[in-house]
């Protein structure tokens, strides 16, 4: 391979354009073979690494990020991935690290390990020279060694099974950059040397146990990006210590669906505490936010949130908690959310989802038929007196739609409300999830309608039936997602009383049945 095959495929890694595009190439090696690597992700660290040419906002650097990533799939040195992955074939992995070893050596020093079946830190030889390294996916339970890593900016430590990070880990890698902990679901606590990380302008700490943290994490003055996704034991973050990161750009806070409803959370300087109004404070001193994923727990708090400019720009995922006070939610509230992508509704009390004032909306919008543009995915989950979600013909490009454990649930989209959106609006029917790609219905006892007719689905791929007894239609026909590899999920009691348009539909999609187990 070394000799025959690599300086073949080296063709295409030489004939990158610029430096920039052949250091962002090898930095997707330090991923394991096969691993989806999330482009948004990617690109972030890019960023934060420097390597996006000096790009100041990550909002400037994400456009040229998107246009390396669109050069290394046309030279074939990614693959796609769905539309938010790419991967890199093991062949291109590997030559990838043949030239990060034979060719890169005096600048970029490369230590991957990623998916080694490592279960102990691994002994470097040279490392005073070592700049990125990726012990991703291994079985590493402790970090007890004070290494010496003076060159080191990029350290990949997710999915392992840590428990404990000795306080002199950290204390001599002045020039870390970059540090992933992710999926380290047994890791509880971060070190107090955590604080010697002093260029540190990346750090991933999301699917972690960690319960607190510390307020050592201040001394992180540098820091551009903090995630705290999925992290469900987290109960502690004191007052103060997220407005000390006065160059954050990035900020993602964000629980499963399945966290209790009532979760008390410890100390009165505790931000999580007061349905995240304290949280709300804390943000809104962040005057370079860029990118913001944050749980909203009351319609007061959401109120606040919306008021503010910096929020309304940077708002990319939003999840509505707990929402007990009123029996209607007229979602045109968040319109004004302009990058908003993903959308959860949690144990929201409310009956009905509304449109409100949706003629003055229409006279005032320059493109009448919609508003959430950017919105990708909307889930929601046990709401149990939520009856429709008509409110989705406003979203075009709405890719998934998952919606659990909704007991009064009766229709997708409602015909009665739609009549009214066409009254209103003047505006003849719109034709709904034209990009849609999945859709999850999970334990919707009363669901008998998606959508009254059939529908296109030109990008749909998947559908998930569970617990819908009271469904029996699909809006299929033989025209609907044409072209794609559909799958079907559900039970065979299910499926058997699926009643179809004719039996032309019925064999259409007979292949696409998968026994949901």
């Amino acid at each position: 391979m070394e000799n025959e095959v690599f300086p073949l495929l080296k063709f295409s890694y030489d004939n990158l354009p610029n430096a920039t595009m052949k250091c962002c190439f090898l930095y997707c090696c330090l991923y394991p073979e096969d691993y989806c690597i999330p482009k948004k992700r990617l690109v972030e660290y890019w960023f934060c690494e420097g390597l996006l040419d000096k790009f100041d906002r990550i909002n400037e650097a994400q456009m040229q990020g998107g246009d390396i990533i669109s050069s290394l799939l046309n030279a074939c040195l990614l693959e796609r991935d769905g539309e938010d992955y790419v991967k890199m074939h093991d062949v291109i992995r590997d030559m990838a690290l043949w030239i990060t070893r034979k060719f890169e050596a005096t600048e970029d020093t490369f230590f991957v390990k990623a998916g080694a079946q490592l279960s102990q830190e691994p002994y470097v030889k040279a490392w005073e020279r070592v700049k990125r390294m990726s012990v991703m996916k291994n079985e590493i339970q402790l970090l007890e060694e004070t290494p010496k890593y003076p060159n080191l900016r990029t350290l990949f430590l997710s999915n392992n099974h840590l428990n404990v990070i000795s306080d002199g880990f950290f204390q001599f890698t002045p020039h870390l950059t970059v540090l992933d902990l992710s999926k380290n679901w047994n890791l509880r606590a971060l070190p107090k040397g955590i604080s010697q990380l002093v260029s540190l302008e990346c750090i991933d700490l999301s699917w972690t146990g960690i319960f607190e943290l510390p307020m050592e994490l201040k001394s992180l003055t540098k820091l551009k990006m903090l995630d705290l996704s999925y992290m469900s034991d987290l109960e502690y973050i004191p007052q103060y210590l997220v407005t000390s990161f006065s160059k954050l750009q990035i900020f993602r806070l964000w629980f499963e669906w399945s966290l209790p409803q009532t979760k008390d959370y410890p100390n009165e300087d505790n931000i999580l505490n007061e349905s995240n109004e304290k949280l709300i404070e804390e943000l809104k001193g962040l005057k370079r936010l860029n990118i913001l994923s944050t749980p909203i727990k009351s319609m007061f708090c959401l109120e606040r949130f919306l008021s503010f400019d910096l929020f309304r720009r940077s708002t990319q995922a939003l999840q509505l908690f707990d929402f007990g006070e009123p029996e209607m939610f007229d979602v045109l509230c968040l319109q004004n959310l302009e990058r908003l992508e993903t959308l959860q509704f949690i144990r929201f009390g409310i009956m009905e989802i509304k449109m409100e004032k949706l003629s003055t909306w229409v006279s005032s919008s320059t493109n009448s038929t919609s508003c959430f543009h950017a919105l990708s995915t909307v889930q929601v989950f046990l709401c149990k007196k939520l009856r429709d979600m008509t409110w989705l013909i406003l979203a075009p490009n709405l890719r998934n739609l998952d919606i659990t454990g909704c007991h009064e649930m009766e229709e997708i989209l409602s015909e009665e409300k739609l009549g009214e959106f066409v009254g209103v609006t003047g505006i003849s029917y719109p034709k709904s999830f034209l990009k849609l790609e999945t859709l999850d219905l999970r334990h919707l006892p009363k669901l008998k309608s998606i959508y009254r007719d059939a529908l296109p689905f030109p990008c749909l791929k998947h559908i998930l039936i569970m617990n819908c007894e009271e469904l029996k239609k699909l809006p299929l026909n033989p025209d609907s997602a044409k072209g794609n590899l559909l799958s079907i999920k559900g039970s065979k009691g299910w499926w058997a009383r699926v009643e179809w348009e004719n039996e032309v539909t019925r064999d259409a999609f007979l292949p696409s049945f998968k026994l949901l187990y």
